[in-house]
């Protein structure tokens, strides 16, 4: 995979991924969440139930019929209702053997653990999948600042952006086309977050991400890749 500027790689990559782990969990049976077998209901004390089908629907893009594959298979990926950070990272090293994606899928599943509570419940995962997949730009670009404001302060440092640079690089940098540096992630950092940083401040502001990537007709570009896939 050619990077053509990394600014726009590590954008794009959030929605790309995604869609990877949508790949595994994805079923095409469908299943009301309604449906409950014995064995359902045996758990029901320490299994998670989600929301009542219609509430999704109104929280997300997503048909009834597509909610309805989903659920079937996030459920026999994640019997309990809920996945965890480790189950989390195991999906994503899967796809990508040859390379570290630990760190990337830590940061990733803190983007959508958005209660902290250590897991990424039906709900979360559904209406994040609605906003990649089916929100607007700018839905879009507020959901990938949340995954580089790593402390969650409202703002992004140039060590945030940085640390998921890396964590991407390590993940498959090595192995992309043509090869990259050891010091590429610094030096694109350094050149987007000028870019971004208008009021030279140190810290990049969720106005100053959405206005500078609305700006970019490569990031423009990139944010329509992926709808309307399921």
């Amino acid at each position: 995979m050619a990077i053509q500027g990394m600014e726009l790689f590590a954008v794009a990559v959030v929605i790309l991924l995604f869609i990877m782990v949508l790949k595994q969990f994805g079923n095409t049976e469908a299943l009301s969440l309604d449906d409950r077998t014995d064995s359902d209901l045996e758990l029901s004390m320490v299994r998670h139930q989600p929301e009542g089908l219609e509430h999704l629907q109104a929280q997300t893009k997503f048909t009834r019929k597509e909610l309805q594959s989903l659920y079937r298979g996030f459920k026999n990926e994640c019997p309990n209702g809920l996945v965890d950070e480790e189950t989390f990272k195991s999906i994503y090293s899967q796809f990508f053997p040859q390379g570290d994606a630990t760190t990337y899928a830590h940061f990733l599943f803190n983007a959508f653990d958005m209660d902290r509570n250590g897991s990424i419940r039906f709900e979360d995962f559904v209406i994040g999948l609605s906003v990649l997949l089916r929100g607007s730009v700018t839905e879009k670009l507020r959901w990938a600042f949340n995954l580089y404001d790593i402390n969650k302060d409202g703002c992004i440092t140039r060590e945030e952006m940085l640390a998921i640079m890396k964590s991407i690089f390590d993940m498959m940098g090595r192995y992309t086309y043509p090869c990259v540096k050891d010091d590429a992630a610094f030096e694109h950092v350094e050149k987007f977050f000028q870019k971004m940083d208008r009021n030279r401040d140190g810290v990049v502001t969720i106005d100053e991400f959405i206005e500078t990537c609305q700006k970019d007709e490569n990031i423009m570009s990139s944010m329509q890749l992926f709808e309307n896939v399921i």
